[in-house]
């Protein structure tokens, strides 16, 4: 079984019943945060964090999918949720919050359809 990681419940809503979800509503950083500690204790990504064209100041949505089991440290893993921090970190904040609602929909579907072939 695989771990979706995410803050999208458009993604919850679609996966609840058939895969292990992890949804939290916060920021993609901090999902990328929660993603890092997933890795630490052994889990491997198998979707990039980064997934798309769309930059992490473009939208607040993120899913991630991730091992359910466990194994030693994978530093692929670690060094691409590493690098994926560090590139959101650098990206300029604009305040998404207030962002229409049609076009947080539309951030949930572009994120959905990222991993709906999981």
């Amino acid at each position: 079984m695989k771990i979706i990681l995410t803050n999208n419940p458009l993604v919850f809503e679609r996966f609840k019943d058939t895969l292990k979800i992890d949804f939290h509503a916060v920021s993609i950083k901090t999902i990328l945060s929660l993603a890092r500690n997933f890795v630490h204790k052994g889990h491997k990504l198998l979707s990039h964090p980064l997934a798309g064209s769309i930059k992490p100041n473009e939208t607040l949505y993120k899913s991630i999918v991730l091992t359910n089991e466990t194994a030693s440290l994978d530093f692929e893993s670690l060094s691409i949720i590493e690098n994926s921090i560090m590139l959101t970190n650098n990206f300029i904040e604009r305040n998404l919050e207030k962002l229409e609602t049609a076009y947080k929909n539309d951030m949930m579907e572009m994120d959905l359809r990222l991993i709906n072939n999981i």
